[in-house]
């Protein structure tokens, strides 16, 4: 499948909202049914992700409903205005039935966390997701869900966050110990005080009280978490 040059915003949002999904295959490896489609609209074409509710397996410590929670991801990310998660939808004309979709990020799959973090260029940014998956309690963040592309990294497969529960599991804690950009904790500080309206149809009300309350300790927070063996710090598998 052709991919075009990354469009401006607010165009790709317009693209996922409004274009035509064809499905192309299945991605493998994945747990949940997780589907490669393109979308079109006006003659332009892209890639995406997309994640029906339907082919969601129930897990026995998360809520039903993951692709909200990935809509949600992108959500709080555009209201921290860090662009660390590609621009995700709400779909409820998909062709599997209501789900998120994803802009397909077109990055060099080689690469990954364990590889990125030996080049000082991308630690910015890796600094950036590791507080992002601290206040969003991201309890899946693997090697393979950093992408590197074009100057940044994104962060993929948000599914696995928002639990009212600590449940953070991540493989970026090589920064342990550093001190917390200031701009990320008063980025986070502005959560705090006002989350995102969009959440409101995605999480329930409890689950944003409780966002709203971990990023005010992030902002509070002078130096980078290291992990607590007692709480299972890390994801399985790695990467």
């Amino acid at each position: 499948m052709s991919q075009d040059k990354r469009l401006p915003a607010p165009e790709p949002l317009i693209l996922l909202h409004r274009g035509e999904i064809e499905i192309e295959g299945r991605m493998p490896w994945s747990s949940n049914g997780t589907f490669l489609v393109s979308v079109t609209l006006g003659g332009v074409t892209h890639g995406a992700i997309y994640k029906p509710h339907r082919g969601e397996r129930p897990l026995w410590d998360f809520p039903d409903g993951l692709f909200l929670r990935e809509v949600a991801a992108y959500e709080l990310s555009a209201a921290l205005g860090w662009d660390a998660i590609p621009e995700t939808v709400l779909r409820e004309d998909a062709p599997l039935g209501v789900g998120s979709l994803q802009w397909f990020v077109d990055a060099d799959f080689e690469q990954h966390y364990f590889t990125l973090v030996d080049d000082p260029r991308w630690h910015d940014d890796l600094r950036r997701l590791a507080v992002f998956d601290l206040i969003a309690n991201n309890a899946d963040r693997k090697s393979g869900h950093c992408l590197a592309a074009g100057d940044r990294i994104w962060g993929i497969d948000n599914g696995l966050c928002f639990h009212i529960q600590p449940k953070l599991r991540t493989v970026i804690w090589d920064f342990g110990g550093e001190p917390i950009p200031d701009r990320l904790r008063g980025d986070a500080e502005s959560i705090a005080r006002t989350p995102p309206a969009a959440l409101a149809a995605l999480l329930n009300d409890s689950e944003i009280e409780v966002l709203a309350a971990r990023a005010a300790a992030v902002a509070r927070l002078a130096t980078f978490p290291n992990p607590d063996p007692d709480i299972r710090p890390y994801p399985w598998p790695l990467v």
